[in-house]
């Protein structure tokens, strides 16, 4: 947005790639799997950062609508599939687990709706504020939607005022990984995210990769510089406001304006100089969010019709919390499942080997322990029989690379491998989320970490906020009317700070 609108932008990017979290890596024999995030939501969000640059989101990347949302099991007697159409869930729930609950469903649903439609625009797609402030962009006069959203109840209560049959409080508390919570701890509000599912899912031809690549070359088209390949080590100041970078090499860049698209943690932690300690406060290890294991392979799967997204539970869904809040990774984990070959186009053929990712949940220690080679390989044993139990069966020795919290760590430090900033526990977490700008002036944060919250389209609205924020703030400095751009504006990048 701020090449759009004629400022010199150069981007600062430690790895030989654009795109953040979202990127492909090898999964063995020069086979490219998405490591990063593979759900794409909120398409309306896309579709304006693509026509603000003169284009649109279809004639850059070839994206198609997915009927199916997901496909759940529990075991290997049966599954349940969702969609993006309320009523058609309700009548897949109501075949799978009778009336009573397909009632609840649409309880449920109308009840997401609700909440949704009262914090889009007053929180998701405006900038930070306060309670407070919340309550007066709602309106202080419609105190029913103040109780509406429910910050003070835990999903996971409020799900079995819903639901009687215990795998679909399952279900639909999972939405709260989305942003690495704990749905015990995580405030009721966020059965909004179920809803932003159920307007649509999208699949993108090449994934989610494709779509970062796109947007490089929107940036490039309006005269954005990049230098990829380096790294940063320190954020300047002078007098009190940004100033500039300082790389690995010894080389310093004068900038006015930075933005920083890493998580604010390794602000806190001194990770960028001393001079940035004070533009974010640090996230205590209790309060971050989710780590994960990632499997990226390449190998034959059979038993069990796969569709592109994937879910396959554990039995108890309590205890495989417990496990992680305790430090270790559960020993009958959720895994998740994208066959990534089954997205967009015919799919794979029947016994040929498919792309798929695999992520369980673990705990964000990434940056104190370190598994053994013994400990990762119980894992991929504990992940394979949570498919087994289910149904599907993965050729075995399975073609991977695997990711662990200590990898997230040493690439995304300050963190221990949390993989979307602080989580969201309680009804105050929402707000203890960094906003666009900082204590700083001149520097700006937007990514994940930062509000509105976690996932592709939540860190494009921070993108947004903070752009908006950045040329706000340049038409009320003095200076700026003195000087135009002088010094331009470097965008530093989360994968800046990994090798920094």
């Amino acid at each position: 947005m701020l090449a759009v609108r004629g400022m010199p932008v150069t981007v600062i990017e430690a790895a030989n790639g654009t795109g953040g979290k979202i990127r492909q890596m090898d999964a063995g024999e020069g086979v490219r799997v998405d490591a990063g995030p593979t759900v794409f939501t909120m398409r309306d969000v896309f579709d304006r950062i693509f026509a603000e640059a003169g284009t649109s989101l279809d004639a850059e990347v070839t994206v198609q609508r997915a009927d199916r949302i997901a496909r759940h099991a529990w075991d290997d007697r049966g599954q349940l599939d969702l969609y993006a159409d309320a009523e058609r869930n309700a009548d897949a729930i109501g075949d799978f687990a009778g009336a009573r609950e397909a009632d609840g469903y649409r309880r449920f649903a109308a009840e997401a709706r609700r909440i949704y439609a009262i914090l889009d625009r007053p929180f998701l797609r405006s900038s930070k504020t306060l309670p407070p402030g919340l309550m007066w962009r709602i309106g202080l006069w419609r105190a029913s939607d103040l109780l509406a959203i429910r910050p003070y109840e835990s999903l996971w209560r409020v799900l079995h005022e819903h639901f009687r049959d215990p795998r679909l409080v399952q279900l639909f508390a999972r939405y709260t990984t989305y942003c690495g919570s704990v749905p015990m701890h995580t405030p009721a509000t966020l059965m909004l995210i179920a809803h932003v599912e159920a307007q649509g899912v999208w699949a993108i031809d090449g994934g989610l990769s494709a779509l970062a690549a796109a947007i490089e070359r929107l940036a490039r088209r309006h005269g954005a510089m990049f230098r990829l390949g380096t790294a940063v080590s320190r954020i300047l100041t002078d007098k009190g406001r940004a100033s500039g970078l300082e790389l690995a090499n010894g080389e310093r860049l004068a900038a006015r304006h930075i933005l920083f698209n890493g998580d604010p943690a390794a602000l806190a932690s001194g990770l960028l100089g001393q001079d940035a300690r004070r533009a974010a406060r640090p996230v205590p290890p209790p309060r971050r969010s989710l780590s994960a294991m990632v499997w990226l392979a390449h190998g034959r799967a059979s038993g069990f019709d796969l569709s592109h997204h994937n879910v396959f539970f554990s039995p108890d869904y309590p205890r495989e919390f417990a496990d992680i809040a305790a430090g270790r990774t559960p020993d009958q984990p959720t895994a998740y499942v994208c066959a990534l070959d089954r997205g967009v186009g015919a799919g794979p053929a029947a016994g040929a080997p498919e792309r798929l990712q695999i992520i369980v949940n673990a705990p964000a220690n990434g940056d104190v322990q370190t598994l053994t080679q013994k400990e990762k390989a119980r894992c991929t044993s504990t992940m394979l029989a949570a498919l087994n139990r289910c149904g599907l069966m993965l050729e075995e020795p399975l073609p991977h690379q695997l990711l662990t919290p200590s990898d997230f760590a040493a690439r995304f430090p300050g963190t221990g491998g949390a993989l979307y900033g602080r989580a969201s526990h309680g009804w105050a977490a929402s707000f203890l989320r960094p906003g666009s700008r900082t204590a700083i002036p001149g520097l700006y944060c937007a990514g994940g970490a930062t509000h509105p919250g976690a996932g592709v389209p939540m860190a494009a609205l921070s993108g947004i906020q903070a752009s908006t924020a950045l040329l706000s703030d340049l038409v009320s400095t003095p200076w700026y009317r003195r000087r135009a751009t002088a010094g331009g504006i470097l965008t530093h990048s989360a994968m800046t700070s990994a090798s920094g």
